[in-house]
């Protein structure tokens, strides 16, 4: 399978694709699908596809603005925040692999709504009882997000081969919006609501709606593909020192997410910003993610080296976390949209694997390495960074901390986006 690595949304449709390949084995497809109304069910499915992305990111988004409220509301410690914040890493480095078995034993339509249904019974339990179900409820919802995110590239591959770069695109800005809103509309739907618990549990609706468009849209299209004999096979990457470097990039650019994610609204409220205005920064560092992945990677892709691109961006994102460290309240606007054009790296990160891989199944190789291994090491952010405040009283050390990780990723982005290939 070839790869037009010019295109980002494909290099990130086919990084999923051939992680699929790399968990199951070789598959071959079954014959193309004719049926009736192909434009119509091609509509219902493309939206079902965008509901579904808007659910892959609030279950996460809109815990930082309200965790003040929950711990408070809990009594529960920093270290328990730290937990609730690290949850959605380690589920997304281990759940997902569950997801082509699921597909292939159930077909991918109804693994997918399956999915959407224990993401909706997650969002509802954790706001039910005490911090323990918290985290239990966190679990269940990220666990049934890991699953989706691994499927619905497979879907767009399969069902809009023409499109797949477009469907990409419109996936990935559907997945930042959902993530932007999140962080946005919580604190003004726990205003209207009435508190945390309401806020946080009406992301379910969501979930729900888009469970109901997507079998709507897939009647017909839940078919697996089927294995053959045989298995992936192929050299390991362990030993590969360029395969670590992508690792530890794509790793490192998620440690900084899932920080950001989880802590900077309590950052920015703990310096004098409102709780609304601290959602809805984090809902901007979200939102201002969706241009720059869709017109960078592009370019970059074209170019022998992706370093200065993984560079400059970077530089955006340390000025910006220092300008939280420094001044955090002097202008939290001008910090939110550094730190987001900052994350924007990781579309960079994903068109990598792509670049960094001479055939199709090194590319799967890679793809596993850089997501199984990557996750690993985001999950440690979060709960580092809510630790290391716990112990000294205040954010600096954290912060300082953070800077230093960035600064780490841009030496190993800069490494892995040289012309080489594992």
């Amino acid at each position: 399978m070839s790869v037009d690595s010019s295109d980002p949304a494909a290099s990130a449709s086919a990084y999923s694709d051939r992680l699929e390949l790399e968990l199951e084995g070789s598959i071959e497809e079954e014959q193309p699908r004719t049926r009736p109304g192909v434009v119509a069910g091609g509509v219902l499915l493309a939206i079902a596809v965008v509901l579904t992305a808007m659910n892959l990111r609030p279950a996460i988004t809109s815990v930082g603005p309200l965790l003040a409220e929950m711990r408070e509301g809990l009594g529960a410690s920093a270290l328990w925040a730290s937990v609730l914040t690290t949850l959605p890493g380690l589920c997304f480095a281990g759940a997902g692999l569950a997801a082509p078995v699921l597909s292939r034993r159930f077909g991918i339509g109804t693994a997918i709504g399956s999915a959407l249904a224990v993401l909706a019974a997650g969002l509802v339990v954790r706001v039910l009882d005490g911090p323990y179900v918290v985290l239990g409820g966190t679990l269940v919802a990220t666990a049934g997000i890991a699953l989706i995110n691994v499927l619905i590239p497979v879907v767009i591959k399969d069902s809009f081969p023409a499109r797949v770069g477009l469907m990409t695109g419109v996936y990935t800005a559907a997945l930042q919006g959902g993530g932007a809103a999140g962080s946005a509309l919580s604190p003004p739907l726990e205003t209207a609501l009435g508190g945390w618990r309401a806020a946080l549990g009406s992301w379910a609706v969501l979930a729900v709606i888009a469970l109901a468009a997507w079998f709507l849209a897939a009647r017909g299209t839940g078919r697996a593909p089927r294995p053959t004999a045989g298995g992936a096979g192929g050299r390991s990457l362990l030993r590969s020192p360029l395969a670590w470097i992508v690792t530890i990039f794509f790793g490192l650019q998620s440690f900084i997410a899932y920080v950001v994610m989880g802590w900077l609204p309590q950052v920015f409220i703990d310096a004098g910003v409102s709780k609304s205005a601290a959602g809805l920064l984090l809902g901007l560092i979200s939102l201002i993610a969706v241009p720059i992945s869709l017109v960078i990677p592009p370019i970059a892709a074209r170019q022998g080296s992706q370093s200065g691109w993984i560079v400059a961006l970077g530089v955006c994102g340390v000025a910006g976390m220092a300008g939280v460290l420094i001044a955090p309240a002097w202008s939290p606007v001008l910090w939110s949209l550094l730190i987001g054009i900052g994350m924007s790296v990781f579309s960079l990160a994903l068109t990598v694997i792509a670049l960094r891989a001479r055939t199709g199944a090194d590319t799967a190789r890679l793809s596993g390495m850089a997501q199984g291994f990557g996750y690993l090491l985001a999950a440690v952010g979060p709960f580092a960074f809510g630790l290391l405040h716990d112990a000294t009283g205040g954010w600096q050390v954290s912060l300082i901390v953070l800077l230093g990780v960035w600064v780490v990723q841009m030496l190993f982005g800069a490494l892995a986006g040289r012309r080489r290939f594992v």
